[in-house]
């Protein structure tokens, strides 16, 4: 099946936002200060910090999600009012410096969860099926690359096929259940697949939130890009899965990646 041209313009604008996810250097270019000079500030504790409260605020994200989401049906999504949001959380963690993170971490994610899910909506996703929301949450993982990755397995293709099984399996497993229990082995597994990539991401929010006299200001703009980088994600992901459901997953595959 040939694709339409303007449906190929809208491949090629997802190709460009998936495979250029990093917000490192743009963080650089904004603070006018490496990131690394953050990394070298942080104590060796906040690894730690930052795993468990990627993998909690994606859980909070989840359980969100199957509670709330569905019950609009727009076309139209607020990017820029989510931006603003996530950025006054921002604020108030560049004022009170890196302990804020893991009370800020988690709303932040919320937010960022809300506005992937009215991206998913306006590219015509149904927030109302359980497979759509952990689409949702599978944004999370794009764009960060896994402590076990190789140079092979960090594409966007790569990282969907290493989560599909698991996503199927949450999904059958909370169709089945109709609710989410703490500890239930096939949601742990897929949170903790998903947090090893977003960590990565918050390292260097956190890193650049590191860096002295950031301030209110500093930390929200640090938010603004974090959660710009996750939109680009979204909105990537999900004119992918528009096409997909026209053209078939074969066919747009092979375009995407011979584009």
């Amino acid at each position: 099946m040939k694709i339409k041209k303007e449906d190929l313009e809208d491949l090629k604008f997802a190709k460009t936002l998936l495979e250029n996810p990093g917000i490192a250097a743009k963080l650089t270019d904004a603070l006018a200060t490496p990131i690394e000079k953050g990394y070298k500030l942080l104590p060796k504790k906040w690894s730690a910090v930052v795993d468990f409260a990627s993998q909690k605020s994606l859980q909070k994200a989840l359980q969100f999600a199957l509670l709330t989401l569905g019950r609009k049906n727009s076309k139209q999504s607020y990017d820029f009012i989510h931006k603003l949001a996530v950025a006054t959380t921002g604020a108030t963690g560049g004022a009170f410096g890196l302990s804020a993170i893991p009370f800020e971490l988690p709303v932040s994610t919320l937010i960022m969860f809300r506005s992937i899910a009215d991206i998913a909506r306006s590219e015509g996703e149904d927030l109302n099926e359980t497979e759509v929301k952990l689409n949702c949450l599978q944004v999370f993982a794009l764009g960060g690359k896994s402590k076990k990755d190789d140079a092979a397995e960090t594409g966007y293709y790569a990282v969907r096929l290493s989560l599909s099984k698991m996503i199927a399996d949450a999904a059958k497993y909370i169709t089945q259940k109709g609710v989410i229990k703490d500890g239930a082995p096939v949601l742990v597994k897929l949170i903790s697949a998903i947090a090893s990539r977003f960590g990565v991401v918050v390292s260097e929010k956190v890193a650049a939130m590191a860096i002295p006299a950031i301030g209110a200001v500093g930390g929200a703009m640090v938010n603004t890009f974090f959660i710009d980088h996750f939109q680009n994600m979204a909105r990537g992901h999900f004119i992918v899965r528009r096409l997909e459901r026209v053209y078939g997953e074969d066919v747009v595959k092979d375009k995407y990646v011979h584009l």
